[in-house]
């Protein structure tokens, strides 16, 4: 498969934000956002292994693994031989998805991040794929003002969304206006700042 880069540090959001983390971050991306802050994942990475890819990960000591990218579904096939042996090696697995491919082929092995893009971003996730979100999942929407947060809220507001539904600002923005967004409206969601940013780690 093909990586940009495997490391380890702490989990900057979702459901395990603050925990040490292994990433394994996947080459490739099938979209272009405007506020994208990993712009390599369109290099075309290293072939790695499978095994390359376990010795890696095991080089490090945490016990939970993030999957990563760019989009990391775009290599599903090679993604599901990975994930296969870390779940035997009995390792904790998070995929993070923009919300375009269809995840169900991995869910047996990993719980899913699912990214819900906003207008700011300029792309377009497919929001029907939120009806396969399970309790343990989550879901990520990336907001810069407030034409995201009212979007935001009518996916939120029109779909039955089974997982931890979190919004986070994009990094540098308003983040008083949007808290105060959430407040005001009541809406069902995890306000959270990128961790990993704020204390200057990948």
């Amino acid at each position: 498969m093909k990586v940009i880069e495997i490391f380890s540090s702490i989990s900057g959001e979702g459901l395990r934000q603050g925990l040490p983390a292994t990433f394994v971050r996947c080459a490739g991306c099938n979209l272009h956002c405007a506020w994208c802050d990993t712009p390599e994942s369109h290099n075309e990475g290293t072939e790695m292994s499978i095994n390359e890819v376990v010795s890696a990960v095991s080089a490090g000591m945490p016990r939970y693994v993030i999957i990563t990218g760019g989009e990391p579904l775009l290599q599903e096939n090679d993604l599901k031989g990975l994930l296969t042996v870390l779940r035997d090696a009995g390792y904790r697995i998070e995929i993070e998805t923009n919300g375009t491919i269809d995840f169900r082929g991995v869910q047996e092995y990993a719980t899913v991040s699912m990214d819900i893009k906003c207008p700011s971003s300029g792309e377009e996730s497919d929001a029907t794929l939120l009806a396969d979100i399970r309790p343990e999942d989550s879901v990520k929407f990336v907001v810069m003002d407030r034409t995201d947060c009212l979007y935001a809220q009518e996916v939120i507001e029109s779909h039955d969304i089974a997982g931890t539904v979190f919004i986070s600002p994009v990094w540098g923005g308003n983040y008083r206006e949007i808290a105060d967004f959430i407040l005001e409206e009541g809406i069902e969601a995890r306000f959270q700042l990128q961790l990993h940013k704020s204390i200057g780690v990948k």
